[in-house]
C-alpha cells in the first residue's frame, strides 16, 4: 500500500491555530483513510512532539511517531493558509507531514518515511511542495523521494536514489575526516535529517562528513578504519550513542539532534577547531560520557547528562515493572492475596484451609505459594497463583538492579552497566531500596566514566571496557556501600517505610494529594514518573501503606483522560472537533490508567486543562488515602480490580476526581471563553 494518497493530503487549509489542531487533523485524515486510530495517533504523536519540536528551518514542521493506534505506515501531508507555530527558529510552518509509522511496522516502511525526511532539507523538494496545484501532484512529489522509478527525475529523487550512505561511500581524498553519530528518540526523521545536514555542511566546508544514523531503520557501523583516520567526533543525538568505545580518544562536539539540522555548519567548524585543540574534550577510552580532559568544546551540561541518564534507568526499568507487577497480580487472581504468605500468618488460610497440602509440609513452609508450587496440579489453582506469583516476584526482583544499572549505563555506557547492576543488588541486599539503587547508579556511571577517560597502555586499552572498569568500579561502589552508604541508606528507607506505615489521618491523606498533584502535572513528564517510579520501588505486598500508596497514584493517574472525555461530551461547544474525537476514546485509555490519553486536550491548552486537572488528581489521591483503598497491581487501572482492596472507594476517588476536574475545566474555559474552533477542521 503506498505511503500516500491523494486522500492524505489537504492544500491551502486553515486546521488550526496550534500544533495539536493541525496533529490531530491530519490524523484525522489517516483515520478517514483506514489506517489509523485518529486519537491514539494524535496522542503518541503529541507526546513525542513534548520531547523535542518538529518545526525545522524553512517553514516546515514533521510532527511524527510510532503508534499502536497505526495499522499501515501513512504520510499526511497539509499546506496550511494559516501557518503554525512548531517550535523551528526562523517562524511558523506552513508545511507539514505528519509521519505516521506502526509500532510493529516493518523496516521497508521506515526506510521510506526516512527518504522523505531526508529530502526535506532540500530546498528545491520544498519549494516544489508549495507550488504544487493539485493533491495529486503532491502524492506524485513523494513518491518520486520515496519509491523513484530508476529514471525519476522528480525534486528530491536524488536523496532516495542517490548513492550509498556517506558513511559507506567512496574515500574523498586527502580531505580532512569528521565521523558523526545522529539519533533520536523515535529514530524515524530527525535522525537522517540531520545525518543529510551535516554531510551537506561537510561537502560546502571542503570535508569528509561519514554519519551512522542510529535509527529506527537499523545501524550499520562505522568503518574502523574510517574513525581511525578521522579527526573528529560530533555526536548529535537525544538518546545514548551505541558502542561509544570505538570512538575513545577523538576530539568530540556534543549536542542534541536538532542543533545538527539548524546549525550543521557551526559544528563541523567546532569539531575541526577541536581536532587542532590538544586540550578539546575526547570520547573516553571506554565509550562512557565521560572526558579525558576538561577541554573545550560543546557539551551537555551536567543536570541535562543527570536528567537523561535518571530517564534511561526509569525508561528501562519499566517493562520489569510492568511485567513483574501484573503477573504479581494475576498470581493473587488465582492463588489468592495470602499466596506469599506463610501459612498462618496473619491474614492467611491456615493449614486446616489448606485440604490440598501436606500437613507435614505445611508447617514448615515459608508461604503459600511455594507450598503450592511443591504440591502441583494437586493444589488447583493455587499452583497456578503460585506459578505465576513466582514469575512475578522474580521479574519484580529486577527492578531495583536494573534502575541502577541503566542509569550507570545512561552515564558511561557498556562499562557501567556491570558495576550499576551489581550496585542495585547490593543495594537491595542491604535494604537500601530504590534510593540506594539511584545512588549506586550515578556513581557506578561516574566512577566507570572516569575511569574510561584515563590514558592507558595500548596492551591495556582493550581490557578497560570489559574487565578493568566494571572490576574496579564494582570493588569501589560494592566498597562504599558496604563500608559508609548501606547502612545510612537502610536505615532512611526502613525510616520511610516505618513513617508510611504509620501514616494515617491527616498525613496519609496529604501524601496523597502530594502524590496526586504529581500524576496530574504533566501527564508521563519527569514528575509523573517521579511518583511512579516512588511507588512501584516501594511496592510490598506485605506492606499496607505501599500497597495504598500504589492506589493512589494509579487512580490519580487515570483522572485526566476521563475528566477530559467527561468534559468535552457535556460542553460540546467549549472543544474543537479534534478534541471531541478524542474525548470518545480517552476514557478508555483513562480506564487502563494511562495518563497520555489528555495530552492532546493539554498541549492545546495547558493554562487550563493542567491545573483542572492537578485539582481532580489530589482529591482523587486523598480521597483513596482516606478510604484506605489498595492496590497489589502497579498498573492496569479497573482492568485490574481483582487486585483492588475496596474497589468501591477506588471507583468513587476517580469519581470524584473525576467530576471536579471537568467541572474546573469547563469552568475555565467558560469564564474565560476562547471560541471554540468547531468548524475549523
Amino acid at each position: 500500500m503506498a505511503l500516500i494518497t491523494e486522500q492524505l493530503v489537504a492544500l491551502d487549509v486553515d486546521l488550526g491555530a496550534t500544533k495539536a489542531d493541525v496533529i490531530a487533523s491530519l490524523a484525522g485524515l489517516v483515520e478517514r483513510a483506514g489506517r489509523a486510530e485518529a486519537s491514539g495517533l494524535t496522542a503518541d504523536a503529541l507526546e513525542r512532539e513534548g520531547k523535542a519540536a518538529t518545526g525545522l528551518p524553512g517553514g516546515f514542521a514533521i510532527p511524527h511517531c510510532r503508534s499502536a493506534a497505526v495499522s499501515e505506515a501513512s504520510l499526511a501531508f497539509a499546506r496550511l493558509s494559516n501557518p503554525v507555530d512548531f517550535g523551528a527558529k526562523d517562524g511558523p510552518a506552513d508545511l507539514v507531514f505528519l509521519i505516521a509509522a506502526a509500532a510493529d511496522g516493518d523496516a521497508d516502511h521506515l526506510k521510506l518515511l526516512t527518504k522523505l525526511a531526508r529530502a526535506l532539507v532540500k530546498k528545491d523538494f520544498l519549494v516544489a511542495l508549495r507550488e504544487a496545484k493539485t493533491p495529486a501532484e503532491i502524492v506524485a512529489l513523494v513518491d518520486g523521494v520515496v519509491e523513484p522509478k530508476p529514471d525519476a527525475a522528480a525534486p528530491g529523487a536524488a536523496v532516495a536514489a542517490g548513492a550509498a550512505p556517506a558513511s559507506e561511500s567512496a574515500p574523498a581524498g586527502d580531505r580532512p575526516v569528521i565521523v558523526a553519530v545522529t539519533a533520536c528518540p523515535t529514530g524515524i526523521a530527525h535522525t537522517y535529517m540531520a545525518a543529510d545536514s551535516l554531510v551537506a555542511a561537510g561537502e560546502e566546508a571542503g570535508v569528509d562528513v561519514r554519519v551512522e544514523t542510529q535509527g529506527s531503520g537499523g545501524v550499520t557501523p562505522l568503518p574502523a578504519a574510517v574513525i581511525a583516520g578521522a579527526k573528529a567526533a560530533i555526536f548529535a543525538t537525544d538518546v545514548g550513542v551505541k558502542d561509544m568505545a570505538r570512538f575513545a580518544g577523538l576530539p568530540v562536539i556534543e549536542s542534541g539532534v536538532k542543533r545538527a539540522i539548524n546549525e550543521p555548519a557551526v559544528m563541523i567548524t567546532e569539531a575541526l577547531a577541536a581536532a587542532d585543540n590538544p586540550s578539546a574534550r575526547k570520547v573516553a577510552a571506554g565509550g562512557g560520557g565521560g572526558e579525558e580532559s576538561a577541554g573545550e568544546g560543546s557539551q551537555l551540561s551536567v543536570g541535562k547528562r543527570a536528567m537523561q541518564a535518571l530517564m534511561t534507568g526509569v525508561s528501562y526499568m519499566l517493562p520489569f515493572v510492568a511485567a513483574g507487577g501484573l503477573l504479581i497480580a494475576l498470581g493473587f487472581l488465582f492463588g489468592g492475596f495470602d499466596i506469599s504468605l506463610a501459612p498462618g500468618a496473619t491474614a492467611a488460610r491456615q493449614c486446616a484451609d489448606l485440604s490440598w497440602a501436606d500437613p507435614a509440609a505445611c508447617a514448615e513452609a515459608s508461604s503459600i505459594g511455594e507450598l503450592a508450587i511443591a504440591t502441583g496440579w494437586g493444589a488447583g489453582l493455587n499452583y497456578l497463583g503460585g506459578v505465576l506469583f513466582a514469575i512475578g516476584a522474580a521479574a519484580f526482583g529486577f527492578l531495583v538492579p536494573a534502575l541502577s544499572g541503566y542509569i550507570a549505563y545512561g552515564i558511561a555506557g557498556r562499562p557501567g552497566i556491570a558495576p550499576g547492576f551489581v550496585g542495585g543488588a547490593i543495594s537491595v541486599t542491604l535494604g537500601a531500596g530504590f534510593l540506594g539503587g539511584l545512588l549506586t547508579g550515578l556513581l557506578a556511571g561516574v566512577v566507570a566514566a572516569w575511569l574510561a577517560s584515563r590514558k592507558v597502555p595500548r596492551w591495556l586499552a582493550g581490557l578497560m571496557p570489559v574487565v578493568v572498569i566494571p572490576l574496579v568500579t564494582s570493588l569501589i561502589v560494592g566498597g562504599l556501600m558496604y563500608f559508609f552508604l548501606g547502612n545510612p541508606l537502610a536505615a532512611l528507607t526502613q525510616a520511610m517505610q516505618t513513617g508510611l506505615g504509620g501514616m494515617s489521618g491527616g498525613s496519609k491523606v496529604a501524601l496523597g494529594v502530594v502524590l496526586g498533584l504529581m500524576m496530574c502535572f504533566d501527564l508521563g513528564g519527569p514528575v509523573n514518573k517521579a511518583a511512579y517510579l516512588f511507588a512501584t520501588a516501594g511496592l510490598d505486598p506485605a506492606n499496607p501503606a505501599s500497597l495504598q500508596i500504589m492506589a493512589a497514584v494509579m487512580a490519580a493517574g487515570m483522572v485526566p483522560p476521563i475528566a477530559m472525555s467527561v468534559a468535552s461530551f457535556v460542553r460540546k461547544g467549549l472543544f474543537n472537533k479534534a478534541e471531541r474525537e478524542n474525548g470518545q476514546s480517552s476514557w478508555l485509555l483513562g480506564l487502563a490508567f494511562i495518563s497520555e490519553g489528555a495530552i492532546p486536550f493539554a498541549a492545546a491548552d495547558p493554562l487550563r486543562v493542567i491545573p483542572s486537572m492537578m485539582a481532580g488528581g489530589a482529591v482523587t489521591g486523598a480521597l483513596t488515602m482516606a478510604l484506605g483503598v489498595g492496590s497489589y497491581a502497579p498498573h492496569g487501572g479497573v482492568f485490574v480490580f481483582f487486585a483492588i482492596l475496596n474497589f468501591l472507594g477506588f471507583l468513587i476517588a476517580i469519581a470524584a476526581g473525576v467530576a471536579i476536574s471537568a467541572a474546573l475545566v469547563i469552568a475555565l474555559k467558560q469564564f474565560t471563553h476562547k471560541k471554540a474552533d468547531a468548524a475549523a477542521v
